[in-house]
Formats: structure tokens, sequence, C-alpha cells
């Protein structure tokens, strides 16, 4: 490595290394675990991928999503603090094992089932969540709530009784963070921390009512893992399944992105395993649930980090902190690691992604319904609520495919949407159709009957050619719903067939002894066209 790319790596990493602690000492306190066990994750998370990922610029640590739904999962189970803390480490160990398996099968791609729309609008509600969450730690107040309008009732009742000197030291470290952004070489948040560290030091701050950090140490032992009982890890892993799939959709779109800007390809299976990685370390040595946060990612991008070991730096400024500086950060006001939370979780409430959404047209109102969703159900909920928003929007689209009717361009063989079109023409007697969506088993009998009533709405058509362009292969359900709608048609005098067959489905209708119909299927739409 040259000694330009040395002095970025170490800029970018005491810089994040900055940032990392006071969000530590937030994320455990949403969770409700002691701050050390998300330093520890921190740790682990960072050493561990800088051994196995990919990129230079991903922040393997505890996120605000990760740390919000392992808090709802805490507060589902029964138990004292000590169980809980027990069933925290289970739970992270889970979530490394599915990252694991999903890495063993290749299951990489299965991030795209949470479209970017509900994914933004999850977003978009855990950071009101959380940024509502770290408000009283702002103005000094112990506010109480199992959901958020019980949480919002006791937060404006007990207003009048916010700490002036909690609020003033909060307000003025926001500010300080915001106005630092402009400078992105700058550690905006390690200079908040060294000035807040100092006034502490002269100033007896919890003599005038400001809250402070408390004990952080740095236990790296091996936690007493006592079998919680099949049914207990049962439950456990259920919760795990949805910290998984979030945490994974978050954190590879934070690389995939980050890595585009600068040309490089990092691949979602390889993420998988470092991810995996990361987490299980992290729960062998009592850490809390790990990821590639988009704030500490875009923060350690705008750094300059030249390479992975930027991450290798962050990890050893943020141990040198905890270890010899712990006095220093117990003293710190917690109204501080609120304000370095809020702060990095405002670009979450970018405005502008939904109002393109609105503008588009399209998935405008699944963006807003996961907001929805986590503002009225809670975290863990909305989140359940996201993927199934994703899975209906997917579900609805595929099971009502658009059924275009194709004419020919004149002078070309290339064949178009007629009604996008006016200039393309067909014979009047033929009608070129083409579903807009692969046939399968859910899909197939609703297409193939709207395939059925376009042709039979129009007395004059009594040739047909089905375009299957879309459709890769055929399950069982949708070929036998092909053959019983061929042999309809056919057998009303229809002469029908069939464009842009793919290689799979002619395998399928060889394999169940359907010669006659699979020598109607063509390789082009103008083929098909010229045999009709």
């Amino acid at each position: 490595m040259t000694g330009e790319g040395m002095r970025r790596d170490l800029l970018a990493g005491l810089s994040i290394a900055g940032l990392m602690l006071p969000e530590a000492v937030a994320y455990a306190d949403i969770a409700g675990l002691p701050p050390e066990r998300a330093v520890i994750a921190g740790l682990a998370g960072l050493l561990a991928y800088a051994l196995l990922g990919q990129s230079r610029f991903a922040v393997v640590a505890p996120t605000s999503s990760s740390a919000a739904i392992l808090a709802a999962t805490l507060a589902a189970v029964p138990g004292g603090p000590a169980l809980r803390e027990a069933y925290a480490s289970w739970i992270v160990l889970l979530t490394g094992g599915l990252f694991l398996i999903a890495a063993l099968f290749r299951l990489g791609g299965l991030t795209g089932f949470i479209s970017r729309p509900v994914l933004r609008g999850f977003t978009f509600g855990l950071a009101v969540t959380v940024i509502l969450h770290q408000m009283p730690e702002l103005l000094g107040l112990e506010v109480h709530g199992q959901n958020l309008a019980v949480f919002l009732a006791d937060f404006f009742r007990q207003l009048p009784s916010t700490n002036a000197a909690s609020l003033a030291l909060g307000a003025a470290s926001l500010a300080l963070l915001l106005a630092l952004r402009r400078f992105p070489a700058v550690p905006g948040p390690l200079i908040v921390l060294f000035l807040a560290g100092a006034l502490a030091s002269v100033t007896d701050l919890s003599a005038i009512g400001v809250q402070q950090v408390g004990p952080v140490r740095l236990d790296l032992s091996f936690p007493d893992f006592t079998w919680p009982g099949a049914e207990a890890l049962s439950g456990l892993a259920q919760y795990s399944l949805p910290l998984v799939l979030i945490l994974f959709a978050e954190s590879w779109g934070t690389v995939r992105n980050l890595s585009l800007r600068h040309g490089e390809t990092p691949g979602a299976n390889s993420e998988l395993a470092a991810f995996a990685f990361a987490n299980l370390v992290s729960g062998l040595f009592r850490g809390m649930p790990v990821g590639a946060g988009f704030s500490a990612g875009n923060a350690m991008e705008a750094a300059g980090a030249a390479t992975r070991r930027a991450g290798l730096v962050t990890a050893l400024a943020l141990a040198l902190l905890v270890i010899f500086g712990a006095e220093a950060i117990e003293s710190l006001p917690r109204a501080v690691p609120a304000a370095v939370v809020i702060a990095a979780l405002t670009h979450a409430l970018d405005p502008r992604p939904f109002l393109r959404l609105w503008r588009l047209g399209k998935d405008g109102l699944l963006a807003f319904g996961a907001i929805a969703g986590v503002l009225a159900f809670g975290v863990l909920d909305g989140l359940l609520l996201a993927v199934a928003l994703s899975l209906a929007a997917l579900l609805h689209r595929i099971s009502r495919p658009v059924i275009a009717r194709l004419a020919a361009l004149p002078g070309t063989r290339d064949y178009v949407d007629a009604a996008r079109h006016p200039d393309a023409s067909s014979p009047h007697d033929l009608a070129i159709l083409r579903p807009a969506a692969p046939l399968f088993y859910a899909n197939a009998d609703t297409v193939l009957a709207g395939v059925t009533a376009r042709i039979t709405e129009d007395p004059a058509i009594h040739r047909i050619v089905l375009s299957l362009e879309e459709t890769f292969d055929l399950d069982t359900t949708a070929l036998d719903q092909l053959i019983e709608f061929d042999r309809s048609l056919t057998g009303r005098g229809y002469r029908l067939l069939y464009a842009r067959v793919h290689d799979h489905v002619r395998d399928m209708l060889r394999r169940a002894g359907e010669g006659e119909l699979l020598a109607r299927c063509f390789y082009s739409v103008d083929d098909a066209v010229g045999r009709v």
C-alpha cells in the first residue's frame, strides 16, 4: 500500500471510530443492552469483514435497524435482564447461522424480494422511530412506551421536565455535526466526542441533572451459552429470519451502491458468507447483530478509504478509545450519542426518493404503506408487513399481467404493442398476443383465460399466435393448463401457434408427449406468423 493510501485509510479509520463509539452507546441503549455489547459487535464485525468481505467502504457493525429489531425481539420473549442478555447472544448466533445457510445455498438473490420502495419506506419509518426514541436522551428525560402512541403520550407528558443543560449540549452537538458534514475529511463525531469529554472533565454534569453514559467495559470472554431449550430456540429463530432478511437487504444495498460508484463488482453470495462470519464472531463474544449500515458506509467513502485496511484501523482506534478513554466515555452526556445517531439518520428522511415515486406514478403506495406499518405496528411487525407488501406487489403483478396484442411495424419484421404504435398492422383475422409475465401455477389459469376472452370477443379472429417470450420454464400446473387451453381452442377450429418458445418449455412439452403441440412452436414471432 502506498503512503497516500495508508494516510487515507488512517484518516478514514479514525473518522469512523469517532462515529461508531457514540452510535454503539445509542444502539445498545435501543436494544436494552450494556454499551460494551455494541462495542464488541463493532470490533467483531470490522475484523471479520476485513478478512472475508469485498468492499473497502462497508462498516460492519450494529445498525439502527438491527438494534431496533433486536429490541422488539427481546421485548417479545419472557424473562428478566439476564435471560434476555443470554437470548440476545443466541439471536446473534442464529442470525450468523442463517446467513451461513443462505451463503451455502447461494441465496444472495433473495434480497430482491424486498423491493426498493418498500425498503426505503421501512428505512424512513425506522429512522423516524429511532430519532423519536433518541429525543428523550437529548432532552434529559426518561420516557417509556411499548408502542409509538404510548411513547409519544409519555414524551409529551414529560416534556415540561426537559433538562435545559442536556438540551443545550445535545442541540449544540447536533448543530456542529450537521455543519461539519460540508467537510467530509473532518472526523465530525470524533471532534464532538472530544469537546464533550473536555467539557465533562471540567464540569460536574451530574450536579445539573445531565444524564451520563455510565460504565463501558470490554469483556471479551466467551459467554455462558446455557441451552435455552428447543421451544425457545425455535421461537428465537422465527425472529432471526426477518432480521437476516432486512440486515442483508440493507447491507447488500449499501455494499452494492458504494461499489458500483467506483467500478467494483462484489458478489452477493460472497457477502453473505462475510456477514455470516461477522455475526458468528459477534455472537461468540456477546455482541449484537451486525451489518453494513448506509450512513457509516457513506461516511467511510466520504473519508476516502483506500482499502479494507481502513476497517482494521477503525477497529484498532475504537478499541483504544474504549480501553484508554473508558473514564472519559463514562462521563459523556447521553445527549451527545443521541445527537450523533440523529445526525447519522437524517439522510434517511430525505423526501426526494418518495417524490420521485410519486412523479413516476409507481410504487408510492408501497413505500408509504411500509412507513405506516413501522410507525403503527412497531419495527418487527412493520418489517414483516414490509416483506408482505413486497411479496403481495410481486404476486399481483405476475398473477394479472397485461396481455398485449402485437402488430408488425411497416417495412420491418418487428412486432410491437399495437395499442402504443398506431402505424403497426396485422391481418384482421390474426391475433398475436403476448402476456407480460411468465406462466406459472398461480397465474396460468387467469392469463390463459384472459387470452381466450380476447380471442372469443372478436368473431373475425381465426388465427392466433401466442408469444411465450416471458416464460422461460413451466411447472406442471402451468403445463397442464397450457395443454388444456390449446386443446380447447384448437377443438373449436382456431389455428393456434406459439412464438418465442424457450428450450426449457420445449423440453417439458416433449417429456409430456405433446409432440403435435411442440410442432406448432417457433423461436420467433415472425416465423410463427409466416406459418399460421
